[in-house]
């Protein structure tokens, strides 16, 4: 599903130049549940956003299902992600103005498959049918990511990346969303791509990939 290659990510601060990920590759197989994990710093996020299309690497390359998406321009790479990513982020990334139905139909809007109904079963299956018209200050912590998730699964993506999605959730709200999450994965065979710093977290995944001083250290 996804193959990185020989990967450099580097950042200038000042007169300083960070290198952030140090020719790293890896390979995920579709249906995998893999965790990127490691210290604070290490470039788990950096790495999530490379492979994601989102950041650029300066060298090397990122194949998903062959596609070589850094060869394709801009708005074709938009298109490619809008069509096979999901995305679940840390902070849940609602737009404040926007019921959990209208947040959770973002995603098939922009891929060109709007359907309501789609959206709607899907807020049942993550426990929010009574609370489709709330909006996101109205909802805890654990119901807005339970609509980050149902958003990031409606325009049914083959592969999901998830930036520490239990990090703002305490253990018990937390346990549960990652539950959620790995059946509505499991029931389409969705690949699961999620940064966190919990190994408790991570020893849930098929694999787990340790990343330090910008390579995989271990997994």
């Amino acid at each position: 599903m996804i193959t990185a290659e020989n990967l450099h990510r580097s950042y200038t601060i000042g007169h300083k130049t960070v290198e952030v990920l140090h020719g790293l590759s890896l390979h995920i197989k579709r249906g995998e549940k893999v965790f990127l994990c490691g210290p604070s710093g290490a470039g788990k996020t950096t790495l999530m956003y490379t492979l994601a299309g989102l950041e650029q690497p300066q060298q090397g390359k990122v194949l998903i299902d062959g596609e070589d998406i850094y060869a394709l321009n801009l708005r074709k790479r938009a298109l490619f992600r809008n069509k096979t990513m999901g995305f679940i982020f840390q902070n849940y990334m609602l737009m404040p103005e926007l019921t959990a139905l209208e947040n959770a139909s973002l995603a098939t809007s922009i891929a060109g498959r709007e359907s309501t109904e789609r959206v709607k079963a899907l807020l049942e299956r993550v426990g929010l049918g009574d609370r489709m018209e709330h909006l996101p200050n109205e909802l805890s912590g654990g119901e807005q990511q339970r609509v980050a998730i149902a958003r990031a699964l409606a325009h049914d993506p083959a592969l999901i990346f998830a930036d520490e999605p239990t990090g703002n959730l305490d253990s018990r709200n937390g346990r549960q969303i990652l539950d959620l999450l790995f059946e509505l994965a499991d029931e389409a065979n969705k690949t699961l791509v999620i940064v966190t710093h919990d190994s408790q977290i991570a020893a849930r995944g098929d694999r787990t990939l340790i990343i330090r001083d910008g390579i995989v250290a271990s997994e």
